[in-house]
């Protein structure tokens, strides 16, 4: 039984591999098996469509990253910072196949009603997570206010990973510190350190 587990997760994160570095169209059960270094045709025994391989794979980003979220601790605004400032620092380096795999897994999602779905309802929890983050840290957190931090840490996320340093310059990421100090400040005026 464990033995399958462990296949199943080799898979979801050889997926994740091949989006990152292939893009939506590169996703194939070959490709995954390949990446898995799995005999052909596992993944397609384990994911028989295209459809639930995506599935899997954007699971698979969700339970990794609700993971680090989900144990850490936040009770003022400098850890809630320091904290995203670690997820940021985290999604460009250790963790940049699975972001990228996310971004083209929302790419995806555009054109895909089944996977627009496991989206919605991915984004739905993360939402819901970053909101108790920013109460726990002692804000006057909203939906409202932790949907536009969400957002723009997403959106920052995206253009880190995309554009050359003059633009990430122009738009004040090449001092993260500094852009989520302000993030939030903008967001929770006067309730920031």
């Amino acid at each position: 039984m464990a033995e399958n587990s462990d296949r199943r997760d080799r898979l979801r994160d050889a997926a994740i591999e091949v989006l990152a570095a292939e893009g939506g169209r590169g996703l194939t059960h070959r490709a995954t098996d390949r990446v898995a270094g799995l005999p052909e045709g596992t993944a397609k025994n384990y994911f028989p469509t295209r459809v639930s391989l995506l599935q899997a794979a954007a699971e698979r980003c969700v339970d990794r990253y609700f993971g680090d979220l989900q144990q850490a601790e936040v009770h003022t605004v400098d850890q809630l910072l320091a904290l995203l400032r670690q997820l940021m620092d985290k999604a460009l380096t250790d963790n940049r196949s699975r972001v990228l795999a996310y971004l083209e897994l929302n790419a995806e999602a555009a054109r895909n009603t089944q996977v627009r779905q496991i989206m919605a309802r991915l984004a739905r929890a993360d939402l819901d997570l970053h909101l108790a983050l920013q109460q726990s840290a002692g804000l006057p957190a909203t939906r409202d206010g932790a949907a536009l931090v969400t957002l723009a840490i997403n959106g920052a996320l995206a253009h880190l990973l995309s554009q050359p340093p003059d633009v990430l310059a122009s738009y004040g990421l090449d001092d993260l510190d500094a852009f989520l100090h302000r993030l939030i400040t903008a967001t929770y005026p006067g309730r920031t350190a």
